[in-house]
């Protein structure tokens, strides 16, 4: 509650972000005789140069910082206050406190933005889960810049008010001009946003058994590894994958909104209807890669949650990078430990990696000049750790397409109509694991659902032992081929793991066999 006393005491409120959470912060600004400017309760340097933004602001706009001591306390005290978000907040609280401005309810507000010198304000990080925190903690309104207000309005229950200068502010608590709430429909926002993917599949020529890979690895979430020359189109059907993924869920949409707000990649739409498809630099660092740093932010693998991460040039990225990105694929979230504190990142996305045959780029092609020596070929593709391929289910050659296929005027198969297969197929997955905690599409399956949900005939079980046999497939390949062999039964709508959904899984791994990785 707001409390006032002779030496003109005013709390405010504002918020932090830690992971993708937010905790409300309250501002104390206490008014008393004498000089000096006293913030305490964990402050960062940005936080600490808040005094000049707030003086030239003030002035820019006919107020006053008081000539009097000011001791600001942001608490709780042990969280640390990071960033420029908070120069509204303390604004407000030293005008409130000073008396310029009336302060009857501002305990009802949580109030956020960065201030120039002239008093505009600038877009914050994090808008979305600060109003989801402000929602839950029973505040009735959030003043934030105009920038974040879409995004911030994605949460019911609260009025957000978009604002683009300190003057709106000082005016609305003056009652001289009321703020307007931005209002969104979210779910009529989710709506047209869902079924317009950006690239689509119709526009491959060609390649039809690497787009039924493709499918496959979509319907059951697997990890799929694409392996071929220069110019044959791996980047291009990458890219494309989302396209045929489910649209997402409202509960995902959201999810995803958060992780970006976090970081300010939401754009002015507010709501992220689209699965993200996110292609780091192979010179990405570990830290840029999984999140962390000094003030820790999530990393390119939490910003692919709930879509694709393509790492392309795979052998190109630095060992240590794609090593620490075996914990994430296992448990789909990123935890990053420091001393004092724990934060947890979701990061359930699809691997999509690419990679040349060889150094010179061209393997067993006769038709190349270049070639590379066996003992080349083999330390170039040493450098994908077996721990890493482990949790990479689908390995599939890509071959370049012949002229005629590609002058052919023909168009392929839509991404739509793929995605409606796929989706029916998630769907039966859905109800297959729906008592399961943490699984929910095949290639999340432990050996346990492998065992009851991947039973093998009698035929089957010799078309498989025969293959690790002749092939030289390495043991890890036996688990990836049922989860794929059920995935694809489940696109053929069959409860029944047959010989012919075992036969094409076992093409999908190039990587196991004798004369790849040995």
């Amino acid at each position: 509650m707001l409390r006032k006393s002779k030496n003109m005491l005013v709390k405010v409120h504002g918020s932090t972000v830690f992971g993708v959470d937010a905790t409300t912060i309250i501002v104390e600004v206490n008014i008393d005789k004498g000089i000096g400017y006293h913030l305490v309760g964990l402050p960062d340097n940005a936080v600490r140069e808040s005094s000049y933004r707030i003086s030239a602001a003030l002035n820019n706009n006919n107020f006053k910082l008081p000539g009097k001591k000011i001791i600001i306390n942001m608490a709780p005290a042990d969280i640390r206050k990071e960033g420029a978000a908070y120069d509204l907040t303390l604004a407000i609280g030293i005008l409130a406190a000073s008396k310029q401005i009336q302060s009857e309810n501002i305990e009802e507000y949580i109030i956020m933005g960065e201030l120039s010198l002239d008093g505009s304000l600038q877009p914050i990080k994090g808008a979305l889960p600060i109003a989801v925190k402000a929602k839950e903690d029973g505040f009735k309104h959030f003043i934030l810049p105009k920038e974040n207000a879409k995004e911030a309005a994605i949460v019911n229950d609260v009025n957000i008010y978009g604002v683009n200068n300190i003057m709106e502010v000082i005016n609305h608590f003056n009652r001289k001009e009321k703020l307007t709430p931005t209002i969104i429909d979210t779910r009529k926002e989710f709506s047209k946003h869902v079924n317009f993917p950006e690239f689509d599949f119709s526009d491959v020529k060609g390649q039809e058994s690497i787009k039924r890979c493709m499918e496959i690895a979509a319907a059951g979430g697997h990890n799929i590894i694409l392996i071929g020359p220069p110019g044959s189109g791996k980047t291009m059907l990458a890219k494309r994958l989302p396209s045929i993924l489910p649209p997402m869920t409202l509960h995902e949409a959201l999810e995803t909104t958060k992780i970006h707000s976090v970081v300010g990649k939401v754009k002015s739409a507010g709501l992220m209807c689209m699965r993200p498809f996110r292609s780091p630099h192979h010179t990405v660092s570990d830290v840029a890669l999984v999140g962390g740093g000094q003030y820790p932010q999530p990393g390119e693998i939490s910003l692919a949650h709930n879509g694709v991460l393509f790492l392309d040039e795979l052998p190109e990225f630095k060992r240590s990078v794609l090593e620490v990105m075996r914990q994430p694929l296992e448990d789909r979230e990123v935890t990053i430990s420091r001393a004092r504190f724990t934060v947890n990142y979701p990061s359930s996305f699809m691997l999509v990696a690419s990679m040349n045959p060889s150094p010179s780029g061209y393997f067993n092609d006769g038709n190349s000049p270049v070639t590379s020596s066996p003992a080349e070929m083999q330390r170039y593709l040493s450098k994908i750790s077996g721990p890493l391929l482990d949790r990479i289910d689908i390995h599939i050659e890509v071959t370049p397409v012949p002229f005629d296929k590609l002058s052919e005027d023909i168009k392929g198969e839509s991404s739509i109509t793929i995605r409606e297969r796929v989706t029916q197929a998630r769907e039966l997955q859905s109800i297959r694991f729906k008592d399961a905690e943490s699984v929910h599409y095949n290639a999340q399956m432990n050996v346990k659902q492998i065992k009851k949900y991947c039973k093998l005939n009698e035929e089957s079980k010799n078309l498989l032992k025969n293959a690790m046999e002749k092939l030289n497939l390495s043991a890890r390949a036996y688990d990836r081929i049922l989860k794929v062999s059920r995935t694809i039964a489940d696109l053929g709508n069959s409860n029944e793991l047959e010989s012919n959904h075992i036969a094409e899984a076992i093409q999908y791994r190039s990587l196991d066999r004798e004369g790849w990785l040995g």
